[in-house]
């Protein structure tokens, strides 16, 4: 395993504005193929929006996309970690808080996420999960 976050993130923040609605979250993630993205105001990280943020805490309680605010369906405060912190400890806190994904900060700015995704193809590259997340998504959209 690698030390470092740097070395097992994926680098790059994709980010929405707090008041931007989540159809444009979610066209983002088409567009950028992932399943979720930061919500910034200017340039602090005040939350993460994921897929399943949308479909579950918005679309299936009726909630119009066109409408409800990336702020309003995010999760709020993420933790977040430092390309310099010690991979163990992204994954104590990832365990700790049972989060997914954290976003990656240097100097106040995201430069990046750590997924639980990135941290398998580092640890055992040969796992299910490690080659689930380096496949290509199926256009077919199967699941």
């Amino acid at each position: 395993m690698p030390d470092f976050v740097r070395e097992v993130m994926t680098p790059g923040a994709v980010a929405v504005r707090p008041d931007a609605s989540l159809v444009e979250a979610a066209r983002l993630m088409r567009a950028q193929d992932i399943g979720d993205v930061l919500v910034a105001d200017g340039q602090r990280v005040v939350g993460v929006l994921t897929d399943r943020d949308i479909t579950v805490r918005a679309v299936a309680e009726g909630v119009d996309p066109q409408t409800a605010s990336a702020r309003s369906v995010c999760t709020p405060d993420p933790l977040v970690v430092s390309p310099d912190d010690p991979v163990e400890a992204a994954v104590a806190l990832m365990r700790a808080h049972a989060v997914r994904r954290l976003p990656v900060v240097e100097d106040g700015l995201p430069v990046g996420v750590v997924s639980l995704g990135d941290l398998s193809e580092a640890g055992d590259p040969g796992s299910a999960l490690a080659e689930i997340s380096r496949a290509e998504p199926d256009p077919g959209g199967r699941v």
